[in-house]
């Protein structure tokens, strides 16, 4: 019997760690697709023909279609079982990343960007579920998480690098599909380990909220990215029925009995101080990782192996600096260390903005800066996830980790759109102060987004006016240059103002009997509402 025993405990400790071993794969690919595309952006400019707005939507595509599952995925898990929705997400990742990969043209692959990004926040929702049912031993689940916290560090800090070179020695499509094997490997984990497990009690899917977020965020990332094409009625339109969804969503989930966001919580000061910390990191440093690249490659003349190295130094240091992160957040408190990390993060934005602007710009005189940013990412990120987390009651940590990561990708959305839009008007007032009218505001406009790529090699035969009137290429690459100073610029002075505002949000170090009633008040109204 005893022989017994000790046979099913260790098939169960076996089993648990192939269990984490395809969580961890799972969270790995996430992040990759995130962190690697970024370094061959350029290259689709070229390959598939793609102009800069196509170049964003590869990239927001798939943030914007996570958005849109994320927090549904945890509902429908617990309702048809947390095993059989992880395989299938798995599955249909796979399936997307070899849809990626043979995509021949730049409108496919968003296409295809998008059921990825479906797939890839379906699985990384369902990875922290599986965990958290897998591992039911308190000391057991947090090992399970600091190994999945640190496989899914990996995935965004090494994927620069990764994509970098993937591209140096195969085709940009590697990039997409060497995610198919991985895949596969990541089913066979979890169909050997993972055990299968639904909630009975499970709540309804709230439809109507997580359309009316959806159709928001899409139209307003539409009206930034393509709002210079569309006339002013257009214009007015998107807007209107952005605004109009969001207004929808806000009542949707004020009158849902099941709502996805329980407004309730935002009364808890630390919960409301730790959101402006998950938004000043996606406000700034994850949308610039897109553009990074192309600054590389466009302004400073790297090849794509370069990049991917650079960029590691901007990474990095999210991984380096967790402990310190942690130790700070043990001995100051969550309203000390995460205003400290974003206050690092805008002052390395600051000195990436100087860095870019001094004669003989190299990657050197943008070192500092990129060190700065990520050391400030690294400070910022864990405990922002911890504290929004903790700062709630025990049932409610799902709902608050769920709140915490969409606004997180909703505001990554809105801000590649947004950094996106500043760099192409920061080329375009560049280009009329040195032109002047020398080219109509649509041709200017036009060139500004193909300048915007990093692609300066053929701009001659794009433009034969501007081939004329810079032979040299001189002023296309200081057009460029200024735009980027712009990204900096608003990236530094937004996420700083953001920095001052959790502070402020915190509020005082003693505010901890207000925050026990305020949590007991935000408790209560969910109860009641239930």
């Amino acid at each position: 019997m005893l022989r017994q025993k000790v046979i099913d405990m260790t098939f169960q400790i076996d089993r648990n760690t192939v269990a984490l071993a395809g969580a961890c794969l799972a969270s790995l690919l996430f992040g990759l697709e995130i962190s690697s595309v970024p370094v061959i952006l350029p290259r689709l400019e070229s390959v598939l023909a793609a102009d800069f707005k196509d170049l964003q939507w590869i990239m927001n595509a798939y943030t914007i279609a996570c958005t849109t599952v994320l927090m549904a995925t945890g509902t429908l898990a617990d309702r048809f079982g947390r095993k059989r929705v992880m395989v299938i997400a798995t599955i249909a990742f796979g399936l997307a990343s070899l849809l990626c990969g043979l995509a021949p043209s730049a409108s496919l692959l968003i296409i295809a960007r998008f059921l990825q990004g479906l797939a890839g926040g379906a699985m990384f929702t369902c990875s922290v579920a599986v965990l958290s049912h897998q591992f039911q031993d308190g000391s057991e689940r947090g090992k399970a998480f600091v190994a999945w916290s640190v496989v899914s560090g990996i995935g965004l800090g090494f994927g620069p690098a990764i994509g970098g070179l993937i591209v140096a020695f195969s085709s940009w499509q590697w990039v997409f599909l060497i995610h198919v094997p991985l895949a596969i490997l990541a089913l066979v984990f979890i169909g050997a380990g993972v055990t299968e497990s639904r909630d009975h009690n499970a709540q309804k899917l709230d439809r109507a909220g997580i359309l009316t977020l959806s159709f928001a965020v899409f139209g307003f990332s539409y009206l930034i990215t393509q709002g210079a094409d569309l006339g002013s009625g257009a214009r007015i339109g998107v807007a209107s029925a952005a605004v109009l969804a969001f207004a929808a969503f806000l009542v949707a989930e004020k009158i849902s009995p099941y709502p996805m966001f329980d407004f309730s919580v935002f009364r808890i000061r630390q919960f409301s101080g730790a959101i402006m910390g998950g938004i000043g990191m996606n406000f700034s440093y994850w949308p610039f990782i897109i553009y990074l690249p192309i600054y590389f490659s466009g302004v400073l003349g790297y090849d794509s192996t370069t990049t991917g190295l650079l960029l590691l130094v901007y990474t990095l240091p999210l991984m380096l600096m967790s402990s310190t992160a942690e130790r700070l957040r043990a001995r100051y408190q969550a309203r000390v260390a995460i205003p400290l990390g974003l206050l690092t993060l805008g002052v390395g934005f600051i000195a990436m903005r100087i860095g870019s602007s001094l004669e003989g710009t190299s990657w050197l005189t943008m070192l500092p800066g990129t060190l700065i940013a990520g050391i400030g990412i690294g400070l910022t990120n864990s405990p922002t996830t911890n504290t929004t987390t903790g700062s709630v009651s025990p049932d409610r940590a799902g709902m608050a980790s769920g709140i915490d990561i969409s606004a997180r990708l909703i505001t990554l959305a809105i801000n590649i759109a947004v950094l996106g839009l500043l760099l192409t008007q920061g080329i375009a007032s560049y280009l009329k102060t040195a032109l002047g009218t020398a080219l109509d505001p649509d041709e200017l406009r036009a060139l500004a987004e193909k300048i915007a790529t990093g692609n300066l090699d053929g701009l001659s035969q794009y433009s034969p006016r501007l081939a004329t009137l810079d032979p040299s290429g001189a002023l296309a690459h200081a057009a460029l240059v200024n735009g980027f100073g712009w990204v900096m610029l608003y990236s530094g002075i937004g996420v700083l103002a953001l920095a001052v505002i959790s502070f402020v949000v915190f509020g005082p170090r003693n505010v901890a009997p207000q925050e026990a009633r305020d949590r007991h008040r935000a408790q209560g109204a969910s109860e009641a509402r239930s």
